[in-house]
């Protein structure tokens, strides 16, 4: 790879992914289970940062994830992600949750979240990636918020961790 790395514009990584809620996924009111929805979420994240990195990726944490209506079995659920911004080796990812009833036509937004990725080299440790350029006035704003929320999660990961620097998680027993 070469050390310089090239921009690449979201809309390199904007991706869409889509399925139709069946009843295996359904909770006991016949709602898409919301664990089935971050699946979703996580999977249509992952493909837009494995198209901007064009390396593999891994979740490395998910942002206030909203739930505002439900997903009913027989709906068509369209997941649409983009890399909001690239760090050095991590990216931000938005992904919105749309429904679709296919009788009547209706679309909802039912869900967003934003995700952070980490790109992979060829030995499983993080890698660079390249940076995003915004083009549009949608993009550019997307991209200053997503700089705020990393600041956001840099200080509260300071904050959790006894050292004072950044932690990479809770100690389990």
């Amino acid at each position: 790879m070469s050390d310089i790395l090239q921009g690449r514009p979201v809309r390199a990584s904007a991706s869409e992914y889509s399925e139709i809620a069946l009843p295996n996924d359904a909770n006991p009111l016949g709602h898409l289970l919301g664990g089935r929805v971050m699946h979703l979420v996580d999977l249509a994240g992952a493909l837009a940062a494995t198209r901007h990195a064009r390396r593999p990726v891994v979740t490395a944490s998910v942002d206030h994830m909203t739930f505002l209506h439900p997903v009913y079995i027989g709906q068509l659920i369209v997941l649409k992600s983009s890399v909001n911004r690239a760090f050095r080796t991590s990216m931000e990812v938005g992904v919105k949750v749309m429904v679709e009833d296919l009788t009547t036509g209706e679309v909802r937004h039912t869900s967003s979240a934003y995700l952070t990725f980490v790109a992979l080299d060829e030995q499983g440790r993080p890698t660079p990636v390249p940076p995003v350029i915004p083009e549009t006035d949608e993009e550019k704003r997307r991209y200053e918020e997503a700089g705020r929320r990393r600041e956001y999660r840099l200080q509260l990961r300071s904050r959790a961790s006894p050292t004072g620097r950044p932690s990479r998680g809770p100690d389990w027993p």
